[in-house]
């Protein structure tokens, strides 16, 4: 079990493993000295969000195997860079947050209320959230 925390002060819970996300690709949103970008807030991707994220030049769609990254769809649980969800939220397209997985050092850069807006459960079927 990890000994990091989540934003809301108890263990930091998995993000996903189908995909395997993470910047270490260990299912959790962990973050080190290595991971620059921040990879610290577990996102339920929806298509609006996949779009924006495009539209900003970060492709989550398309895979690059060479990072072991496989490509999500909407419903896929992936751990996002801070500054880049942030972005989202400020231009109405911010992705679904589950806090228990989202990492403390989130908080560094957005807001807990934000994060809050957008907290869900993840649900046992994510299909519906196109």
């Amino acid at each position: 079990m990890t000994s990091e925390r989540n934003v809301l002060g108890g263990p930091l819970e998995p993000c996903g493993t189908d995909p395997l996300t993470g910047f270490y690709r260990d299912g959790c949103c962990n973050t080190g000295p290595e991971d620059l970008g921040s990879h610290t807030i577990c996102a339920v991707v929806t298509a609006d969000f996949l779009d924006h994220q495009r539209s900003i030049g970060n492709d989550l769609v398309t895979p690059m195997p060479q990072y072991r990254f496989p490509g999500l769809i909407p419903g896929d649980r992936w751990c996002v860079t801070a500054v880049n969800w942030l972005r989202a939220y400020e231009d109405g397209a911010a992705a679904y947050v589950v806090l228990a997985s989202t990492h403390e050092r989130a908080l560094e850069l957005v807001p807990l209320e934000a994060l809050r807006e957008h907290a869900v459960d993840v649900p046992a079927d994510p299909g519906g959230l196109v």
